[in-house]
């Protein structure tokens, strides 16, 4: 065996590299079931969008009145974890999508994608597309029967904004593949993790140092390195802001978190690229990254989970 097998070439959070490829996922394990969640009234089942690949998702459906006619606002929504980590079932992630799902009342597709470094990039890219159009296709009972499929939002977390925005200029770039027409209405990126070859003024440089290598490993092929056009969207080459599908967009940020500085200056670029929608920037002051996932009683999360349930409502 070699002994320099054992040599950590990469770390971070609950994730660990070794020099001879294998990792070690780190931290709690612990599930949360789908099914009926007492505190939101809210239902969630599990579903296979692509048995070859693994793709799946939990569905969410807020509680119905039997009677009913009006269909919901359809959610596509996708977990941070850096790429790396995460899934919808998640217990902070599943209470969150919960509360969402209830407060807005929309049908939710929480998305189960393939994690690098096992599958690399851009195999989560392309089993997003994958969810986003399975979505729209209506195939579920829950989206056929109670979706609108007129007023689709696209959201993510982390390295799920990411995914989130790069599904947004993959929709206006090339369109749904739906039955049907689907609209993508609005864009929620939740401290959207972006970066770039240089090193913004206002950005810490050993985080901005540590995303870089992150992204060399969970993305190895990357055109161009960190001006790949997926984790640079202002970067030479990357398809026009103004190609973005929908209406409206809101990206929010943390005043604490090293990926501000990125959000705040993609707003700035949306805004400057002409697109033809309403670009709203939301700032939690005083706090960090994902914060609203493990205290989403505190005040700055409940003021940050009224303005995304706000927003569904064009608010």
């Amino acid at each position: 065996m070699d002994p320099g097998g054992a040599e950590i070439v990469f770390s971070c959070d609950r994730f660990r590299l070794f020099k001879d490829g294998h990792i070690e996922r780190t931290g709690s394990k612990d599930t949360a079931p789908a099914g009926f969640d007492s505190g939101t009234g809210v239902t969630s089942k599990d579903v296979v969008i692509d048995a070859a690949t693994g793709v799946a998702a939990r569905l969410y459906l807020p509680s119905i009145q039997t009677a009913a006619t009006t269909k919901l606002p359809v959610l596509v929504f996708f977990h941070g974890g850096a790429f790396i980590f995460g899934s919808p079932d998640e217990p902070m992630h599943h209470r969150y999508v919960n509360s969402l799902v209830a407060g807005a009342r929309v049908v939710a597709v929480a998305v189960r994608y393939r994690l690098a470094p096992e599958h690399p990039l851009p195999a989560a890219y392309d089993d997003a597309w994958a969810a986003v159009n399975w979505a729209v296709s209506g195939a579920d009972p829950w989206l056929s029967d109670h979706g609108d499929l007129g007023r689709v939002f696209l959201a993510g977390v982390s390295a799920g904004a990411n995914i989130a925005h790069n599904m947004a200029i993959a929709a206006g770039v090339d369109g749904l593949h739906a039955p049907a027409p689907a609209i993508v209405e609005g864009v929620i990126l939740l401290h959207p993790s972006f970066s770039g070859e240089q090193r913004m003024e206002a950005e810490d440089e050993e985080f901005w140092r540590a995303n870089n290598v992150r992204w060399m490993v969970v993305f190895p092929g990357a055109t161009g390195g960190l001006d790949d056009p997926r984790i640079n969207p202002t970067a030479a080459g990357a398809p026009s802001l103004a190609k973005l599908a929908g209406e409206r967009l809101l990206v929010c940020t943390a005043s604490d978190d090293p990926r501000a500085p990125r959000g705040r200056a993609y707003c700035e670029a949306v805004r400057a690229s002409g697109w033809r929608g309403e670009v709203e920037w939301f700032e939690s002051d005083g706090e960090e990254h994902c914060f609203f996932a493990p205290n989403p009683g505190c005040r700055e999360a409940v003021k940050l989970m009224d303005r995304v349930v706000a927003f569904f409502g064009g608010h």
